[in-house]
């Protein structure tokens, strides 16, 4: 079975750095009026109907973009993560700091008529060594379709875009098996078999067709466009034609923005103008070709069933039982128990350090209530705290230790200042938590107080009017009850670690 990162690794993980490569920054496009602007014309000549934002941020103000991507039919699909907070595939960590910025994602764009779905990971598990990071993204899943449902949000679905590897299976049946309020709501596919002028069946596509005809959330091409061949996209006709429209939900172009990696369908200036190059006509042409049809939503009558949980193996270790809710009413009653607690000033140096020492084994037990282990399925009761209130554990269970053990020990709360002493505190509620937790940390808390403290951002400092964007040139989707509401076929485009992918505008026709 592969193997589940030590203690030591898992406790090191104590702000996950994300899935989108090229460093901790990015930039949102969906805040610049002038590139908004700018773009939309162009996605439009793409025939556009969806983008994908890979990175948001959700303190800005987006009424502006939002509204005019709906006034010209383009619905949006938002990555929730970014790359200092969301679930690392090395060390992964389903916490509040990743959930509160998860919610706070929700917040800004669920006003937005527009807004499609969110994605809660891309391609975290992408190899055979790191299956079980899966457990920690479909505990997302969970979280944040429960959070929607909380805050009495219109329905937004809630997926995952998985890369194309040999846990194609286990990825796909994993986040659609079980509780379907853990389920994924819709299956984002990373693809890039079709390269040059391929075909249906030697590209592979076939297979893959043929493997999630029983599929029964919509399935679609998350990313595509391969480039080690000149891209003639003459997997668009295939895509879109009569043996793929009856499983697939389309595709989403990568990408729009040129990048080092070549695959851009625009190039930015200097004079910020965007220049079309060679594949932005070449996409457009075969786009052109193609008159998908789907299924009318009166005719909507699906058949198809969950799949069934992939048993644990040597190639897939992600457990059924998933990682605790985030709750900070919960890590707050912890910390207020404690009698040695992390100081008030603490850094992420002071944290990284304290932790390697305190949750290698060799030097004791002082970690079992945050560590989480997506393999076993045994997570601490306080795995999902921040990183300072995880800490503050630690130092605790150090503490209890050495007065207890080591009378020599004349200020095992200390940690070169990193720690300090405090007058634990249990009352009301917290007493219960901090019963059930139990002193090692490792019980299961069924009682625990209302989350109070992690409600996300709202709609952030820019929420402007307040106003909702609402699509002129695209259906709407809010009057669908329940989560069978019509969806766009995505299609087109995507922009860079910002705002990627897009579609093309079609008939609102395939549906969740």
């Amino acid at each position: 079975m592969p193997r589940e990162p030590s203690a030591k690794e898992l406790a090191e993980d104590y702000s996950s750095n994300g899935t989108i490569s090229g460093g901790n920054t990015y930039t949102d496009p969906l805040i610049d009026r002038a590139i908004c602007a700018r773009d939309i014309p162009l996605l439009s000549q793409l025939q556009t109907n969806t983008i994908r934002v890979y990175a948001v941020d959700p303190t800005a103000n987006h009424d502006q973009c939002m509204q005019m991507l709906a006034d010209a039919g383009i619905y949006v699909i938002a990555d929730l993560g970014e790359p200092k907070n969301s679930i690392n595939r090395d060390s992964p960590q389903w916490n509040a700091e990743i959930y509160d910025r998860y919610t706070a994602v929700v917040d800004t764009f669920s006003k937005y008529t527009n807004t499609l779905g969110f994605f809660a990971g891309n391609e975290v598990t992408n190899a055979v060594n790191n299956t079980f990071a899966s457990a920690f993204v479909k505990a997302a899943v969970r979280d944040v379709k429960a959070y929607i449902v909380e805050k009495k949000y219109r329905p937004i679905g809630v997926g995952y875009a998985t890369n194309d590897d040999d846990q194609r299976s286990e990825l796909a049946d994993y986040f659609d098996c079980g509780d379907a309020s853990a389920a994924i709501d819709f299956w984002g596919y990373n693809i890039y078999s079709w390269c040059g002028n391929s075909s249906y069946r030697a590209s592979h596509y076939e297979e893959r067709t043929e493997e999630f005809s029983t599929y029964n959330v919509p399935a679609f091409f998350a990313e595509y466009g391969c480039i080690t061949e000149t891209r003639e996209f003459t997997e668009v006709g295939a895509l879109f034609g009569s043996d793929m429209s009856k499983v697939w939900s389309g595709g989403i172009i990568y990408m729009y923005y040129q990048e080092a990696n070549d695959y851009g369908l625009v190039t930015i200036g200097s004079d910020d103008k965007a220049t079309k190059l060679p594949d932005f006509t070449v996409l457009s042409s075969q786009i052109a070709k193609v008159d998908p049809t789907g299924v009318a939503m009166a005719s909507y009558s699906p058949t198809n069933k969950p799949q069934a949980c992939p048993t644990q193996n040597t190639v897939w270790a992600a457990n059924d039982t998933l990682p605790p809710s985030p709750n900070n009413a919960v890590c707050s009653c912890m910390v207020q128990s404690l009698n040695c607690t992390a100081s008030s000033n603490i850094d992420d140096d002071a944290i990284e350090t304290n932790f390697n020492y305190l949750c290698d084994p060799n030097n004791g037990d002082f970690c079992s209530g945050i560590l989480a282990n997506g393999t076993t399925g045994v997570y601490g009761a306080y795995s999902m705290c921040n990183a300072q209130e995880r800490i503050s554990w630690a130092f605790n269970a150090f503490f209890m230790d050495q007065t207890t053990n080591n009378q020599k020990n004349t200020d095992p709360c200390n940690f070169k200042g990193a720690a300090k002493k405090q007058t634990p505190k249990s009352s009301g509620s917290c007493r219960a938590v901090v019963s059930q937790a139990g002193d090692s940390g490792t019980g299961v808390i069924t009682s625990a107080p209302s989350p109070t403290a992690t409600t996300g951002s709202g709609s952030g400092s820019g929420s402007g009017s307040g106003s909702s964007a609402s699509a002129t040139g695209a259906a709407n989707i809010l009057a669908i009850p329940g989560f069978s509401y019509a969806v766009p076929l995505p299609w087109v485009t995507v922009f860079t670690n910002n705002l990627e992918d897009e579609y093309p505008k079609l008939d609102l026709s395939s549906m969740y």
